[in-house]
């Protein structure tokens, strides 16, 4: 495909971009910047985003993307999670939970869950569902679980796997004709690492 190509697709697919992906990429675009932030709204505006970006992938990409739509739900569930957690004070009035690096166990659970979860939708994918994207979208939401998980405990190393996540994800979107989620991801590509200088910086000047 030629770059007049991609460009003439892109404008096509633009043109029926339905309100939910409009308000589910305004959202989620805010969710990220309050991530970066270390503002624990990040949570509530996560939420209306993914419930409305599961709708989408479960009901009008065709095929349907259904690991995407399955994490959208996932994301809901960990953000509950997550919004708890950042919530928590402890008797001195301070964060439970602080931006910090993995220790060992986190980091082998977290890169053991990303590994498993790749495995289990990808399998999950050829053989219960008719998506012709497995390997790419297993790996996307395989990623974000290992991501979630870690933003939950508000550890660094959920933006190297959300810049993961986002580089993949960008390509399997434009494909499936979803173009304002493309541009989303690219987006979120930047500000994923803007977010991992950011919450680095945090910690070396608490040093």
């Amino acid at each position: 495909m030629s770059i007049d190509q991609i460009w003439q697709q892109f404008i096509n697919d633009f043109q029926y971009v339905r309100w939910q992906e409009w308000v589910s990429t305004v959202t989620q675009i805010a969710s990220v910047w309050y991530a970066r932030k270390n503002n624990i709204l990040v949570y509530p505006t996560g939420i209306i985003g993914v419930l409305l970006a599961a709708w989408v992938y479960f009901f009008v990409a065709s095929p349907p993307l259904y690991a995407d739509g399955v994490l959208n739900i996932y994301y809901f569930c960990m953000s509950v999670y997550g919004w708890y957690n950042w919530s928590k004070m402890s008797n001195d009035h301070q964060q439970v939970y602080r931006i910090s690096w993995c220790n060992r166990f986190e980091l082998i659970a977290g890169l053991s869950g990303f590994m498993l979860s790749w495995l289990v939708i990808y399998f999950m994918l050829v053989y219960i569902t008719n998506s012709n994207t497995p390997i790419l979208d297993s790996l996307v939401s395989a990623s974000a679980v290992t991501a979630m998980w870690w933003m939950a405990k508000r550890k660094i190393e959920n933006w190297i796997a959300w810049i993961v996540s986002n580089i993949v994800a960008i390509p399997l979107n434009f494909y499936k004709g979803f173009m304002l989620f493309t541009l989303m991801y690219i987006l979120f590509l930047v500000m994923a690492y803007a977010g991992y200088t950011s919450w680095k910086k945090t910690t070396l000047s608490v040093k």
